[in-house]
């Protein structure tokens, strides 16, 4: 994808990320994926992630994406991640996931894998 500034909050929040589906590279299964929403986790879970609700298949699903990855992005980058951009990089994870079926009700994602979304999806 090609470098671009940010992505900006325009929309209700279940709109930042369109419903898409994900086929399985393992077997013919494939996951409809809807997002729901985000939230500091801070608060809910005690954790230090801006954590995001998907629905695959109608199940909730929660992926944490690690704020210590956003920090990093905003000294490199010298701005913040817009929430619909947070909302990208954590759809990006899940698509990577399930496409392995790798099932979960939560995923925890490290600062690492936050900066290689970041990267792979082109944000700057």
């Amino acid at each position: 994808m090609a470098p671009r500034t940010a992505i900006p909050n325009e929309g209700p929040m279940s709109n930042f990320v369109g419903p898409f589906d994900v086929p399985s590279r393992l077997t013919d299964q494939a996951y409809h994926v809807q997002f729901s929403h985000l939230w500091n986790g801070i608060a809910t879970r005690h954790s230090d992630t801006v954590d995001t609700k998907f629905f695959v298949d109608g199940a909730g699903v929660i992926v944490g994406l690690s704020h210590t990855g956003f920090i990093a992005f905003r000294e490199r980058a010298s701005r913040d991640l817009t929430d619909r951009e947070g909302a990208l990089l954590a759809a990006e994870f899940l698509r990577e996931r399930l496409e392995q079926e790798d099932e979960r009700l939560l995923y925890d994602v490290s600062e690492s894998d936050v900066l290689r979304l970041i990267e792979k999806t082109g944000i700057r």
